[in-house]
């Protein structure tokens, strides 16, 4: 389980927040603008979840907190049971993330070297890397393409390498930042394909989104965060497509 108390965070210029950007790195003490105030939300084990909201609503902060790549000016983040305080590279292991923009996490020129780079980073074994590797692109349909170079791939298969970079760290939690962003609808039948797969294999699936068209269907549960807060927490069924509209989220 992911588990966040009471958590803000705040940026240390009046632009606030703009969702899918940011880095690492802390908060801004208590001055600057609260991107995310006083949030409190479980993700579940096994838990398809939609964190849905407008730019700049705080979706990307939040998850950010997830595996460490912010720290929040209060409040807590548990992973699994252990505060992510005390141990970033258990929570980074446990949490895979995939961000808005694929290129932002891409670290080499071709699709096996990319997708190794995680467990590389763990210490294990060659041949326990090249298992997670060779597991990971089949998982996302890319088998045939370990020796690709990244550049030439499409937006699609950019993003089905994003995320099998994040499968290959065996994560008990994903989270997808906007992972439809400038897909043609080809590219995102097929990332539906891999998060479905995702979820029936146990994971618990986060996707940050501002659009639940194809999604709201797939999910168990529907929160919308609206300037740093949550606004709404729904199961699909129960959700008002007007009242989705009014926090500036597109409707199924």
């Amino acid at each position: 389980m992911i588990r966040v108390r009471t958590l803000t965070h705040r940026y240390g210029d009046s632009s606030g927040e703009s969702d899918g950007g940011g880095g690492g790195g802390s908060g801004s003490g208590g001055g600057g603008v609260a991107a995310v105030e006083d949030v409190s939300l479980d993700v579940a084990d096994g838990e398809f979840l939609l964190l849905a909201g407008p730019n700049g609503s705080g979706k990307t902060t939040l998850v950010r907190h997830f595996n460490g790549l912010l720290d929040p000016d209060a409040g807590t983040v548990e992973v699994n049971g252990r505060p992510v305080a005390e141990d970033v590279v258990a929570a980074r292991t446990a949490v895979g993330m995939v961000f808005q923009d694929p290129r932002d996490g891409f670290v080499a020129a071709t699709v096996g070297a990319d997708v190794a780079f995680g467990p590389e980073n763990l210490g294990l074994s060659h041949e326990e890397i090249d298992r997670r590797v060779d597991d990971a692109l089949a998982a996302v349909r890319l088998a045939g393409k370990r020796d690709a170079r990244i550049e030439e791939l499409s937006g699609g298969e950019r993003e089905r390498v994003a995320i099998a970079g994040a499968l290959a760290m065996d994560p008990d939690h994903l989270v997808l930042d906007e992972p439809f962003t400038g897909l043609d609808w080809p590219a995102r039948q097929a990332v539906l394909e891999r998060l479905d797969d995702l979820h029936s294999s146990g994971r618990s699936v986060v996707v940050v989104t501002h659009d639940l068209r194809d999604l709201v269907s797939r999910a168990d549960r529907v929160v919308v965060l609206s300037r740093g807060r949550i606004a709404l927490e729904a199961d699909p069924a129960d959700v008002d497509p007007d009242r989705l509209a009014d926090l500036g989220v597109r409707p199924p």
